[in-house]
């Protein structure tokens, strides 16, 4: 996300850090590069005027002229400039006093309402909520069944109600079904149109004001850039919004929409999805937004990542294995699974600080993981556990059985040794496993298996 806008801002900032003296010049031509990098970005040009003035007046200010290093100190003006422009803090959903909350999530057609209902349900999930989900949707009896399925898929109560015609009826029906059901949240999934008219907007008025929700958010596509904006404008002004839910951000967004929302409307951005599963929905942090934007890594989000999605006790007992000189090939299948449960390794490298905005993309390749485990997957169980008889007839034999090539295999298999290697001289200098390593899938010395000696250009497994 924001990959053109973060290149240029860092190579804007990284210019200016390392300066003794900054001149008013040097912060005239930042701030005309700042505003550059931004328009390109799609954010609005009121929004841009507006933040290069504020922050130009801050770096012009007499006790950063006159501090020690006026260079990283324009670097946190800009930094901090960008926390307010996302938002003053992360805000989550409210939470009906009653005990019953109703969240109603708007949009225009594409924005993935549906696919987003589910999500957010699954987040209030794993938070010990007990969540169900409903569409309204009237006119597309295709994206009730498909709320319907994802929300069984994933364990989530759902209420469709495909013959009736009512909106405001399917919409009462589901809050008696959840109050009956013992759900304390309902997420209802309305209709869209692919623009914005007024059938639409008094058909959402009208189930907005007989059900009266706990919470509006309006899930806004990140790919239509300032467009999103105006289309946050007219469901604000129409129904009243509380928050939005950026969807998209995985894909060519330029980030316009998100940094243009919050300055604009004043609302908040809640959540942010940054891909097509289930899982791929965040709560949004501005400050570490911006420190991803910049940069800077995230590396509190990383490890929320890590200890969501990686099995702990598998992690631990690979980590003891490794330590214990066993680590064998089936410990190493289990960590290419821990890492694909956190996602793509761009953004992954993406929120480790001083490697993010610093590796070479093209050294990256997830598909290399997939081939890695269908290599070691073509194993036989003594293969995996004693890798030393892989001889040149079996390599050859699990090269055509997982579709690759035996040079594929012994790629494999160096970078296997490698590792192995390592793990003998830590054991061998009395080196301790830290506590917590297994919090991360036990990598060895605290890298991600495979990544080659990122940042420095090697290339590894991925």
């Amino acid at each position: 996300m924001f990959e053109s806008l973060s290149s240029k801002l860092q190579n804007i900032t990284s210019k200016m850090k390392g300066k003794a003296r900054v001149t008013e010049q040097d912060i005239k031509d930042m701030m005309r590069e700042i505003r550059m990098a931004l328009l390109e970005a799609d954010v609005n040009y009121t929004v841009v005027k507006e933040f290069c003035a504020e922050m130009k007046e801050k770096c012009l200010n007499q006790s950063v002229q006159e501090s020690f290093t006026p260079g990283q100190q324009i670097v946190k003006i800009v930094h901090d400039s960008l926390v307010e422009l996302l938002g003053s803090g992360d805000e989550r959903i409210k939470v009906s006093p009653q005990g019953f909350t109703v969240i109603m999530l708007y949009g225009l057609q594409g924005a993935g309402k549906t696919t987003t209902a589910v999500k957010l349900a699954k987040i209030l999930k794993a938070d010990g909520k007990k969540p169900m989900v409903a569409s309204v949707d009237v006119h597309r009896p295709a994206a009730a069944k498909q709320l319907e399925v994802l929300a069984q898929a994933n364990g989530i109560e759902s209420y469709i109600e495909p013959e009736e015609s009512d909106a405001v009826k399917i919409a009462d029906n589901a809050i008696a079904r959840a109050k009956y059901m013992l759900c304390n949240f309902l997420i209802v999934d309305t209709a869209g149109r692919t623009v914005v008219d007024d059938e639409l907007m008094g058909e959402l008025k009208a189930i907005d004001d007989h059900v009266n929700p706990t919470e509006r958010i309006l899930v806004v596509d990140a790919m239509i850039g300032q467009e999103a904006v105006n289309v946050a404008q007219s469901f604000d002004t129409a129904i009243g919004m509380d928050g939005f839910i950026m969807t998209k951000l995985d894909g060519d967004a330029r980030g316009g929409a998100a940094l243009s929302i919050r300055k604009i409307t004043g609302k908040p951005i809640k959540y942010i999805c940054v891909g097509e599963k289930i899982e791929a929905i965040e709560v949004f942090h501005p400050d570490r937004m911006a420190d991803r934007i910049l940069g800077m890594g995230d590396v509190v989000s990383l490890f929320e990542k890590a200890s969501q999605t990686i099995d702990q006790d598998a992690a631990m007992k690979t980590a003891e294995r490794m330590m214990s000189n066993q680590f064998d090939l089936n410990d190493l299948l289990d960590q290419f699974i821990q890492i694909k449960k956190m996602g793509s390794m761009k953004d992954v490298l993406g929120m480790i600080p001083g490697v993010a905005g610093k590796v070479d993309e093209s050294q990256i390749d997830d598909h290399i993981i997939d081939k890695n485990m269908a290599i070691i997957r073509a194993m036989t169980k003594k293969e995996r556990r004693c890798p030393q008889i892989l001889n040149a007839s079996r390599r050859k034999r699990i090269a055509a059985g997982s579709g690759t090539t035996v040079q594929d295999v012994n790629t494999l298999m160096k970078q296997y040794d490698q590792t192995s290697q390592m793990m003998k001289r830590f054991t061998k200098g009395g080196f301790k496993l830290p506590k917590g390593l297994g919090a991360m899938g036990g990598f060895p010395g605290g890298k991600f298996p495979g990544m080659g000696g990122f940042p420095g250009g090697k290339k590894g497994w991925f």
